[in-house]
């Protein structure tokens, strides 16, 4: 049993090394990628063709000095970018690995439950920093976040209805034959943009609105608290990056093409930033609950009408056979 514990928790360790080693090789794409949108070069200096430049800046980062606001809230302001972390690491769990790492056969509330809590970090950040840009950020997170969460529950519900189990390895078999993309189109884009939201990633960055709150409710934070929510959004958008390759476009994690597509799906996130300009707010709230709650709302009813449809046709098959 001691064995079988050591076992996973080293097996864990290695698996969050390389998701930080994925966030420091995602933020180079992305400045590279954005560099050639906008016709520029992004980071190439720092070792061959800049391969190095994430590693030089956490080290710049952690190395400087950490600042803290004399009317700040010390504990909750030093403590929320540690919950944030933790949250966005804590979450790769529920991947189904295909091995004895973990198994969590509510794999989908647990989801739901660790994205939820990520909204109270940002609240917290904004509140305990005793700024008003600050809290007008920490205000305008706890909002969209609620938001959208309602639809993004909504979208995964819809699957659970149809598919009757919260174990996200059954997404696997479900899909064997047709990926889901091909079938729910609509909730694919819903699903996707809930994902931009649940992230505050452009255009739904009003959160981090740096043009217009100067950096939002990180702005009192330097160094090391700086770098933790740094870390912690990118994590986030690399996991919605593999939950949106996992319900749509097959779970074969042994699959060479999986980890392509989390690729494609994790450069969408930054063509979209490099594409849009940021929504007004109340067009947010306006897509979040008069176009997307409608929409989620009517693909479950359909799916639960449907659902049970078969089995009643099922029902009456066996009884008359």
């Amino acid at each position: 049993m001691f064995i079988d514990l050591f076992g996973s928790f080293i097996s864990y360790l290695i698996l969050l090394i390389f998701v930080m080693i994925g966030v420091a090789f995602f933020t180079l794409l992305e400045r590279k990628a954005l560099g050639y949108i906008n016709l520029r070069k992004g980071p190439n200096k720092v070792g061959y063709l800049g391969l190095l430049q994430p590693f030089s800046e956490a080290i710049k980062l952690f190395s400087k000095e950490n600042l803290v606001p004399g009317v700040s809230n010390f504990i909750p302001y030093f403590c929320s970018p540690i919950f944030n972390f933790f949250l966005s690491l804590i979450i790769w769990i529920v991947i189904p690995y295909f091995s004895n790492l973990f198994s969590y056969k509510l794999g989908l509330i647990f989801f739901l439950c660790c994205a939820s809590l990520n909204v109270y970090s940002l609240m917290i950040s904004g509140w305990a920093s005793n700024s008003n840009y600050s809290m007008l950020g920490g205000l305008r997170s706890v909002a969209q976040t609620i938001s959208y969460e309602v639809s993004l529950f909504l979208i995964l519900l819809s699957f659970i209805v149809l598919g009757g189990s919260y174990y996200l390895i059954d997404f696997y078999f479900f899909q064997y034959f047709c990926w889901y993309i091909f079938m729910y189109f609509p909730l694919c884009l819903c699903l996707f943009s809930s994902f931009l939201a649940d992230v505050n990633r452009t255009p739904f960055d009003f959160a981090e609105g740096e043009s217009e709150l100067v950096s939002g409710f990180n702005v009192e934070y330097s160094s090391g608290g700086f770098i933790l929510i740094f870390l912690g959004e990118y994590s986030m958008i690399l996991f919605m990056s593999v939950m949106s390759v996992v319900i749509f476009f097959g779970c074969d994690l042994f699959s060479f093409f999986f980890y392509v597509k989390m690729i494609v799906v994790s450069y969408v996130f930054i063509w979209v930033r490099a594409t849009l300009p940021r929504f007004r707010y109340d067009k947010l709230m306006y897509l979040a609950w008069s176009c997307y709650l409608p929409l989620s709302l009517n693909y479950m009813i359909f799916f639960c009408c449907f659902k049970i449809f078969i089995i009643s046709l099922f029902l009456y098959w066996i009884k008359f056979s």
